[in-house]
């Protein structure tokens, strides 16, 4: 059975929207599987299989104002133009006092996101890779660069990795020589993800944040149909835990690396609840 092409219960317009879902269909410059220009297509399929209702939150879908754009042309782009053009989007949904939400795509196109808002927020990468290459397959723009990119802007002092267990020997010394804050995987197994929180609460202090997900952060047993799998990941619960620890701060979100071709549709299920969820957490506190 085919759904409408929308994300489940986005039925407000642009204007009257307080969240705007956009979708950035690009794997250009992907790696190790491609199918992630898919996922925003999977994603919105998927969200029609959920109630409007969370009785965890008490908070009913249905009464908020959220809007599906659809997808920016950017599938046939450049890195850097795709960037650009992600950019100029995600600066209109800001200049309309909008919350952006964008489906991926690989984790590219998270620095354009960035970048449309001030140098002062932090920002949150929930992701297996640590991402820091300055140049990857002649690309200063490729995925394996998003990280990079966004320290570009945003500045060392303002970014926490969250769940890396796989980094490139250089890009890995590299960031450990100017400071990155992270926490791998095994450190969070160990002490739990509640400390791990508490730890990356102290350090950013009360910032906005923007959130972007990759969705390889999760273990391949739970989330297979992604672009670079790596095992000994988080759970689905983490993520919900890191949601519920940030809600109050966060403005924006963007989910990257769902990879459709490489599951039976359980990893844009994961994708398209953590976005509902995330939605449903920010207006049951407000």
């Amino acid at each position: 059975m085919k759904f409408p092409d929308y994300f489940a219960d986005a039925e407000s317009n642009f204007n009257e929207a307080k969240y705007v879902i956009f979708g950035v269909p690009y794997d250009g410059t992907s790696s190790f599987r491609f199918s992630a220009s898919q996922a925003p297509k999977e994603i919105r399929q998927a969200s029609w299989n959920f109630e409007t209702f969370n009785f965890r939150t008490g908070f009913d879908l249905k009464d908020v104002r959220f809007h599906d754009y659809g997808d920016l042309n950017v599938k046939n782009k450049t890195p850097e133009n795709m960037i650009s053009e992600v950019k100029r989007f995600a600066s209109e949904i800001l200049s309309k006092n909008k919350f952006p939400i964008a489906l991926g795509g690989e984790h590219s196109i998270t620095p354009g996101i960035v970048q449309a808002f001030s140098k002062d927020i932090a920002v949150i990468s929930l992701d297996a890779h640590i991402d820091f290459r300055q140049k990857y397959e002649n690309s200063s723009y490729n995925h394996a660069c998003s990280s990079r990119r966004i320290v570009d802007h945003v500045g060392i002092k303002n970014i926490v990795l969250l769940g890396i267990r796989s980094a490139e020997k250089e890009e890995f010394v590299d960031a450990k020589k100017l400071g990155l804050f992270y926490i791998d995987s095994f450190e969070i197994k160990e002490n739990g993800i509640k400390k791990a929180l508490d730890r990356t609460r102290d350090y950013l202090g009360d910032k906005q944040i923007y959130l972007t997900l990759d969705i390889d952060v999760l273990d391949p047993s739970y989330a297979p149909g992604t672009s670079t799998p790596e095992p000994f990941g988080l759970t689905p619960f983490d993520v919900v835990e890191c949601i519920d620890a940030f809600s109050s701060n966060l403005i924006g979100f963007d989910v990257a690396e769902v990879c459709p071709e490489y599951d039976k549709g359980q990893t844009a299920l994961l994708a398209a609840k953590f976005i509902r969820y995330l939605i449903e957490q920010i207006e049951s506190i407000n």
